[in-house]
């Protein structure tokens, strides 16, 4: 089973649509970030987290070629508004893709991609098909089947999903506070991705000190800081990291 960094930038990723990649270089490879979205791959099923706007070129760069479930963390653009590339998928399986979302997200997809669940004609049908998430979620594999665990955590005024996967890697990328009564789900993970926007504070996401707090609560043998900001250089920020903690990049890949 692999996880897979598809894209670790913050909501107009780096550079922005304008050019500016503020204190980043831009002769390092590693300093261009596509919006955040991550996918779960064993030898049977493709498990997408959020269908980032750059989720496209994202599957291109990866060369994804089929998309079995998705898990939606929270409704923001920038996790949500890449789900019509999800149609080429619908196309391949010629059936619709399960997508698992909570009740807020949920209602959000449904009236704005409307035509993405519902069968106008029979040359636009359904593509998708919405699930409310709930603690059974599971990833097929040869060897056996993979839980993964969903967990609410506060994203300044809305809630977002962390998935914790088959006990071993946490993945959340948009936060301001995990409640105490979940801090025992993080505890000696091997692999946490966490949120990291930038080093100044935020109400709605961890900066580099609130991270790196967490990291210490939670103890992970490896933590890697995502939805990183133009603020954030890649290899300046890596300068500042404890042994057991690296910046994310495009593409990253975590064997479990």
């Amino acid at each position: 089973m692999k996880f897979i960094i598809l894209g670790c930038g913050s909501s107009m990723g780096v550079p922005r649509p304008d050019g500016f990649f503020g204190f980043c270089d831009p002769k390092n490879k590693r300093n261009f970030r596509t919006r955040c979205s991550a996918l779960i791959k064993t030898n049977l099923e493709n498990v997408l987290i959020d269908t980032s706007p750059d989720l496209r070129q994202q599957m291109l760069n990866q060369k994804i070629k089929s998309i079995d479930k998705v898990l939606y963390s929270h409704m923001h653009a920038d996790q949500t508004h890449g789900i019509n590339d999800l149609r080429s998928f619908y196309i391949k399986k010629k059936k619709p893709i399960n997508i698992f979302a909570d009740q807020a997200t949920s209602r959000y997809l449904k009236k704005s991609f409307s035509y993405c669940f519902n069968n106008f004609s029979k040359e636009y049908p359904a593509t998708l098909k919405l699930n409310r998430i709930n603690n059974n979620l599971l990833i097929k594999d040869t060897r056996k089947n993979r839980k993964i665990k969903p967990i609410k955590v506060q994203h300044g005024e809305v809630h977002s999903i962390c998935y914790i996967i088959d006990k071993k890697l946490a993945y959340i990328s948009d936060v301001s506070k995990i409640f105490n009564k979940d801090y025992k789900y993080f505890k000696n993970l091997k692999y946490l991705v966490i949120d990291c926007l930038w080093y100044r504070n935020h109400p709605s996401h961890f900066n580099l000190e609130k991270s790196l707090e967490m990291i210490k609560v939670f103890s992970p043998k490896k933590a890697i800081l995502t939805n990183l900001h133009t603020d954030i250089d890649y290899v300046k920020i890596k300068k500042l990291l404890p042994k057991n903690v690296i910046p994310a990049h495009d593409g990253l890949t975590i064997n479990l």
